[in-house]
C-alpha cells in the first residue's frame, strides 16, 4: 500500500489561510466527515494537528486519472450536496460559514485588480464593478439556496477518476457550509470549457442560484488569473471562461 503524506506548517499570521483555518479544517474533515460523506474521497490513515502544524496520511490515488469528465464530476457534486442539504451545519457547526475572511479577500482583490490586463470587455465591466464590493458579492451567496456541505475548491485539479470511472474529490482544506451551486459554479469557471457548460449543468440537475454565486466566483477567478503570466495558455483559458461567466451574469 502506498501512502500520500501531506504536511502543513502553521499558516502565516494574518493570512487568509490562518483566518479560514484551512489546515485545521481539513484535519477535522478527515476525522469527522470523510467516514460518512457518501462519495469517494481518499481513505485516511492518520490525521494529526499539533503546535507545529498538521499531518495527514492518506490513500495514494496518484495512479488514478487526473480530473474527471465534466458530467461525471457534476453528478458526484450533486450526490454530495443532496445528501447533506440542511444537515451539514447542524451536524458539524464548526464548518466555515459564508463570508468568512471576506475582508481579507476583498482587500486582496482590490489590490490585484489594477494589475490585470487584456481582459474581455464583459469581464472588464464586471470586474470593475466588484472593486470595493466583494463583501456584497459574498453576501449574495446566502440567496443562492439552502446550505449544505461543499468542497470549496471543486476544480479539475482536485478530482481523480478510477479505471472503473469512479470520481474522487481530494484536498478538503476549503470544506465549508454554503449553497451547493457554489461548487458547481467554481467547477464550471475553473475547469470546464463554456461549450460544455449546458451538459454539465444538466448532469448536476439545475442551475438555481448560479446567478447569485457568479460575482463571488468571478472574484476568485480573477485572483486565479493573476497567478499566471498574461500570455500563457492558462491565462487565455481563464479569460475565456471568465468571459462566459460575465456574459451569463449580465444576460
Amino acid at each position: 500500500m502506498t501512502v500520500f503524506v501531506k504536511r502543513r506548517e502553521l499558516a502565516a499570521a494574518g493570512s487568509i489561510a490562518e483566518a479560514l483555518d484551512i489546515f485545521g479544517s481539513e484535519i477535522r474533515f478527515y476525522r469527522e466527515i470523510a467516514p460518512v460523506i457518501g462519495i469517494r474521497v481518499p481513505n485516511c490513515y492518520r490525521a494529526d494537528e499539533t503546535a507545529e502544524g498538521t499531518l495527514l496520511e492518506l490513500e495514494d490515488l496518484s495512479a488514478w486519472t487526473p480530473g474527471a469528465a465534466p458530467e461525471a464530476a457534476a453528478y458526484t457534486l450533486r450526490l454530495l450536496h443532496s445528501r447533506w442539504e440542511g444537515e451539514a451545519v447542524r451536524r458539524w457547526p464548526w464548518l466555515r460559514p459564508v463570508g468568512a475572511a471576506v475582508d481579507l479577500v476583498g482587500r486582496l482583490y482590490d489590490e490585484t485588480w489594477p494589475r490585470l490586463a487584456d481582459l474581455p470587455p464583459a469581464v472588464q465591466v464586471v470586474g470593475e464593478r466588484l472593486v470595493g464590493n466583494v463583501t456584497a458579492a459574498e453576501r449574495q451567496l446566502l440567496d443562492a439556496g439552502p446550505l449544505t456541505l461543499v468542497h470549496g475548491d471543486a476544480s479539475a485539479q482536485n478530482l481523480r477518476t478510477s479505471p472503473t470511472g469512479e470520481v474522487a474529490l481530494l484536498d478538503w482544506e476549503d470544506v465549508s457550509a454554503a449553497p451547493g451551486i457554489l461548487d458547481l459554479g467554481w467547477f464550471l469557471l475553473s475547469s470546464v470549457d463554456p461549450d460544455d457548460w449546458p451538459a454539465t449543468i444538466a448532469a448536476y440537475g439545475h442551475d438555481s442560484g448560479l446567478h447569485e454565486v457568479l460575482p463571488s466566483l468571478i472574484v476568485q477567478g480573477l485572483l486565479s488569473l493573476a497567478d499566471h503570466s498574461p500570455d500563457s495558455p492558462e491565462a487565455e483559458a481563464w479569460r475565456h471562461r471568465l468571459d462566459a461567466a460575465a456574459k451569463r451574469l449580465e444576460s
